[in-house]
């Protein structure tokens, strides 16, 4: 029997270190597949909705091209750069990618149709983040008001005086705003468009 020992310990660093090697590619290759669907190239040409519609209208915007030369990518705004929120919202991805299967918005009228609840979902997100995804490259605590225009200025200090966040201001900044918007209905701080909605998307 004290001869087994050695092939036991054997037997335990063998699958010890095959679990390593496995865990090292299986984490590899999950890695290599976020960092692939998070280009503005798999954005804007691997799904047929996005550069049929919003990607056109993203390109005639300053988040595209402007006079500083920083560009906002579509992940930039859409997916956190943290680890487990980039994580959730690849999760959350998983329902694009049926209804991308469904043809559910596959052309311009059913975008259209669809647009407010899409819009929705992002707004609602951005305002329980704070606006994360903005704070990656705009952060209120390094503006300098007095190179602003004095009514952005003043409505940005009253902005942060308040507790609002980017998105109660900045809709349609860089995608067109929903035929049914009203900014009538989206007092900053009051808006009715964060309300959750019954929805199949």
């Amino acid at each position: 029997m004290p001869e087994d020992k050695p092939k036991k310990g054997k037997r335990t660093v063998t699958v010890l270190l095959t679990g390593i090697v496995l865990g090292i590619v299986l984490w590899s290759g999950f890695n290599a597949g976020m960092e692939a669907t998070n280009t503005e190239t798999f954005c804007s040409t691997s799904c047929h909705e996005m550069e049929v519609n919003v990607y056109q209208e993203y390109m005639d915007t300053n988040h595209y091209v402007n006079r500083t030369g920083v560009r906002a990518t579509c992940p930039d705004c859409h997916v956190p750069q943290e680890g487990i929120p980039k994580f959730v919202r690849k999760l959350q991805a998983s329902r694009e990618v049926y209804h991308h299967l469904l043809g559910t918005i596959d052309t311009p009228e059913k975008f259209d149709a669809e647009r407010m609840e899409l819009a929705r979902h992002v707004w609602r997100a951005m305002k329980e983040t704070d606006s994360r995804e903005c704070r990656n490259c705009h952060e209120s605590l390094s503006m300098d008001y007095d190179k602003q225009e004095p009514r952005s200025a003043e409505r940005h200090e009253q902005a942060e005086a308040e507790g609002l966040t980017c998105i109660d201001c900045h809709k349609g900044i860089a995608h067109r705003l929903p035929a049914e918007y009203d900014p009538e209905q989206d007092i900053p701080g009051e808006s009715i468009y964060y309300d959750e909605a019954n929805t199949s998307l």
